[in-house]
């Protein structure tokens, strides 16, 4: 009977780490890291040729001439879901989340904004005066939302949840940033009648979407025409999916909120489908072909050092001024050290990164499917580097004192 019991004991012991893996927060995070894995290993197997030709090899047939292969579709088409999710939360957090007042969004916009800067500059500056290279300072600037809160999810209780909280909302701002970068430097030449024809669309959206008898389903229904025009129109195709989401009504007669429901609806086939299959059809690297001087380059250096370091800097140095200054306090009940450790976090920027690369280096050539490879090794290697870094330092900074819930309001912060 007392075997039994140990035994028992020792496999809930050995069973928890496994549970942690898989939890709710935790298993997005370790799904894209299982599916990079995957990616890097099948480049690099036999399986090469057949990896690389299910999704760059033009397909049999497809209803758009201009999303003629797999990659295309994904990158194009099914990001668009992505980024309509990103933008449903986006507008969920303006209207009631944390961003709904200029109190609760002025820490992680400040801090989202430096998050943003300071990678860029430190790009720059390591990439230097190279040919071609400049088109890539968007790369480091952005943060992975999964690949972050799944860290924090291996941590449990260890995080705050206002440091859970101040993490969501920079990454969410940062998801805005990325957007606009988007649509702002990686444009191509623009097609005025297309992008007319999509305003008018965005127009009918809009008004459908608004009153007090506003409805989802008329504005879902006009979303694939959006997308469609701005698909022709120059204009990424995925910021079709943000504009979209921002028609969407927040309440509706009767009671209910269509914009929750369809994010409760479509997060799970997001975060669990779109954003892994993405991952697995950018991450494939051909290890082979490079060598030291290719690993070693001002653009993998770049994009590293924009993710390890500038991130860190940009926003634990913004938390820190504006919390000195009285601009805004840092999140309530949690440390310096752990405001670090979180600001290392960010430095994740697997998804949105891996995205911006290939806006950044368009191109069929060599020259541009190597800058591509360097920069996915760079991105590759800098989420690897926060990730391990960040959970070192929350690990290192304990348990909060208040068992990580939010403090009352008024309660005096540790110092």
């Amino acid at each position: 009977m007392l075997a039994q019991a140990a035994s028992q004991r020792a496999l809930a012991i050995l069973a928890a780490p496994v549970r942690a893996l898989f939890a709710a927060e935790a298993g997005q995070g370790v799904l894209l890291v299982l599916v990079a894995a995957a990616a890097l290993a099948i480049a690099n197997s036999p399986l090469a040729p057949a990896y690389h030709g299910l999704f760059d090899d033009p397909l049999s047939w497809s209803p758009i001439a201009r999303l003629a292969t797999a990659h295309g579709w994904i990158n194009e088409g099914l990001m668009a879901v992505f980024f309509f999710v990103v933008g449903l939360e986006v507008k969920r957090e303006l209207i009631e989340g944390q961003l709904s007042t200029p109190a609760r969004r002025r820490l992680p916009v400040l801090a989202a904004l430096s998050g943003m800067v300071a990678p860029a500059l430190i790009y720059l500056l390591v990439s230097g005066d190279a040919p071609g290279l400049a088109r890539g300072w968007a790369i480091p600037a952005a943060t992975d939302i999964a690949f972050a809160m799944g860290v924090l999810g291996l941590l449990g209780k260890r995080v705050p949840a206002s440091l859970k909280l101040f993490l969501l909302t920079v990454a969410i701002v940062d998801d805005l940033g990325a957007v606009a970068m988007i649509a702002l430097f990686y444009t191509a030449d623009l097609a005025l009648p297309w992008l007319i024809a999509g305003a008018a669309v965005l127009a009918a959206m809009s008004a459908l979407g608004k009153g007090g008898k506003a409805r989802a389903w008329p504005v879902l229904l006009l979303a694939p025409l959006l997308w469609y025009c701005v698909l022709h129109s120059g204009v990424h195709a995925t910021i079709a999916g943000v504009l979209s989401a921002f028609t969407i009504p927040m309440g509706a007669p009767g009671g209910g909120s269509p914009l929750k429901r369809i994010e409760h609806r479509l997060a799970p086939w997001s975060a669990y489908l779109i954003v892994p299959l993405f991952g697995f059809a950018n991450a494939g690297v051909a290890l082979g072909g490079l060598g030291a001087a290719e690993v070693l380059a001002p653009l993998p250096l770049g994009v590293a050092a924009g993710l390890v370091l500038g991130k860190q800097l940009g926003i634990f140095g913004c938390v820190y001024a504006a919390d000195r200054l009285g601009v805004a306090p840092r999140p309530a009940g949690a440390s310096w050290l752990q405001v670090w450790g979180v600001s290392l976090l960010c430095g994740i920027g697997f998804t949105m990164s891996l995205f911006i690369a290939e806006l950044a280096f368009p191109g069929d050539g060599g020259a541009a499917a190597l800058l591509r490879d360097e920069a996915r090794i760079g991105i590759l290697g800098g989420s690897l580097v926060s990730a391990i870094l960040g959970y070192a330092v929350m690990r290192a900074a304990g348990r909060p004192s208040n068992g990580g819930r939010l403090p009352e309001a008024g309660s005096p912060l540790p110092g």
